[in-house]
């Protein structure tokens, strides 16, 4: 698969745009080290509010044991003042809230006690490369052990041999021509039919939830696309979409769980977490397996083989018709659990980005009026195709900058396989929890210029498309070294294509006085939706545009 599809359609990434997405004292080649105590005193920014929800696990007496068993600790990492106060929101809430508070305080790496584990929490761009460049030296580890309950050895959690085994094999369908075929066959058709179930909305002027509409279009973008299944779920509930956020939410909260009773099999079957938990797994596994069967049965019938690297099979291009093509000896538990890996992630992660881009744009009229202008005079009415992607040069940035400000995941989790000495010689032992804070990094004043505000203009139009290597780890909401999502380039595109679509047909106001709080998943949610009222555009705007 090339390394980036979307920058082989888009132009370069140049620091020289205004404004700059470096603070003026650093270059595109200066590696960012921040100063240890530096962040506290930043003119004088007050961390995000947090919302008020339940309690985690990092009392103040966790904190008093973490400060008691320290005095033979040279590691050089300043341990957080978690008090109860401080994390009375965590679960359930914004994990990701409190870790910029604690980061103001302690600066760019701290220690966090957690129940009977405790994090290193990284803010620190040149840590976080130095970290996510040296697998297996670091590896999943604790995202490993808390999610297998539902991606079981698939290769997303998978480690070592097993885990470069597996994404060899899967990342070969992700291949342009598939892509491509996707834009026309797929995104651009439930896009449209997007809009079709917003008209009623929008001639009623009745309220609508768009994130629940985005979460139901991308169910139904990611099941055309692995299995050339339609979930319908624009048309009818889908009980798939509750299951993937049930699941989760049991996976973060097991990361912080003071004992993790889940490894308890008879607890499982009685305590009501754990069963939600186990039948939301039981709903996801079952639905892909079944569908497994159908395909398997198809391309056996037909005696399919792929023959090219960029095979794609006319009638049903998806993900599962390519690897079962392939004629891999892999088993149905291996491929439900590769292809698990892929369902929530490519649902759960570009239905956060269309949601939080959408709200940034119905807080700034300028940006969504330019966006708008562009879609109009780059489609001109028609819809998008592949190329166009180029193109929409203004809209790919607004959703770039949506997710430098709303980062999909906020948080990523590795373990330290040996003891190392991390750059700024922060020591860490084998075993050592690390937390390396995207959010942090992203909302950082030490690392961007007018770091809480929404600026499409920060990446230069005529630049290549902000990753991490040409941020240096500044940006990296689709992680960065070997572990990199694979997805990545499908998700881009599935969402400029999406956003492109809504903004041709509607206009939209966010309702008023509607509180957005956030939560976690896997991706940042919205506590209680993203109300919007819509219009349809009428013949003469959209002529206009």
């Amino acid at each position: 698969m090339p390394t980036s599809l979307v920058s082989s359609l888009l132009p370069p990434f140049s620091s020289s745009s205004s404004p700059k997405p470096y603070p003026h004292f650093l270059s595109p080649s200066t590696s960012i080290l921040l100063p240890r105590a530096s962040l506290g005193s930043s003119n004088g920014r007050k961390p995000p509010p947090s919302s008020s929800n339940g309690s985690w696990v990092s009392p103040d007496w966790l904190t008093a044991i973490s400060r008691s068993l320290s005095f033979s600790d040279d590691s050089g990492i300043p341990i957080a003042d978690a008090r109860l106060d401080d994390v009375s929101d965590l679960l359930g809430g914004a994990l990701f809230l409190p870790l910029y508070k604690w980061m103001v305080e302690n600066g760019p790496v701290y220690r966090l006690a957690a129940g009977p584990r405790n994090f290193v929490i990284v803010s620190d761009p040149a840590i976080a490369k130095h970290v996510l460049r040296n697998y297996p030296n670091y590896a999943k580890g604790l995202v490993s052990e808390v999610s297998q309950f539902l991606f079981g050895n698939g290769f997303a959690v998978a480690e070592g041999s097993h885990w470069m085994v597996r994404r060899k094999a899967v990342s070969p369908s992700l291949h342009k021509k598939f892509l491509s075929v996707m834009v026309d066959k797929v995104f651009c058709r439930c896009a449209q039919r997007l809009v079709e179930k917003l008209e009623p909305f929008a001639l009623s002027g009745d309220m609508v939830n768009m994130e629940e509409k985005f979460s139901q279009l991308t169910l139904d973008v990611i099941g055309l696309s692995l299995f050339n299944f339609n979930f319908d779920s624009l048309s009818s509930d889908s009980p798939v979409i509750d299951a993937v956020y049930t699941a989760l939410k049991e996976t973060e909260a097991r990361s912080t769980d003071i004992f993790p009773y889940w490894k308890i099999g008879f607890l499982c079957k009685i305590v009501p977490r754990q069963i939600k938990a186990e039948r939301a797994v039981t709903i996801i596994r079952k639905t892909v397996e079944e569908l497994i069967v159908k395909c398997k049965e198809m391309v056996e019938a037909e005696g399919e083989r792929v023959d090219r690297e960029d095979y794609v099979n006319e009638a049903d291009p998806s993900i599962l018709r390519f690897l079962l093509a392939s004629r891999e000896e892999v088993s149905s538990v291996q491929l439900r659990d590769d292809l698990l890996s892929m369902l929530v992630a490519g649902h759960e992660t570009t239905g956060s980005v269309l949601t939080w881009t959408l709200y940034l744009l119905s807080k700034d009229p300028s940006a969504l009026s330019r966006a708008q202008d562009e879609v109009g005079s780059v489609l001109q009415g028609r819809l998008p195709r592949y190329d166009d992607v180029k193109e929409l040069k203004y809209l790919t940035r607004c959703i770039y900058e949506s997710m430098r400000l709303y980062p999909h995941p906020p948080v990523l989790i590795r373990r330290a396989q040996t003891a190392d000495v991390l750059p700024g010689n922060y020591k860490v032992n084998a075993g050592q929890d690390i937390m390396i804070s995207v959010y942090n990094i992203h909302h950082s004043p030490q690392v961007w210029d007018r770091a809480e505000e929404f600026v499409p203009e920060r990446f230069d139009l005529e630049g290549p498309i902000p990753n991490e290597t040409n941020t240096d780890f500044r940006f990296i909401p689709f992680s960065g070294g070997p572990r990199k999502c694979v997805g990545d380039q499908f998700a881009m595109l599935e969402a400029i294509i999406a956003l492109a679509i809504f903004l041709q047909h509607m206009n939209f106001d966010l309702v008023a006085d509607q509180k957005i709080g956030m939560t976690t998943g896997a991706t940042i949610h919205t506590t209680n939706g993203l109300y919007m009222t819509l219009s349809k555009k009428v013949a003469a705007e959209y002529a206009s545009l």
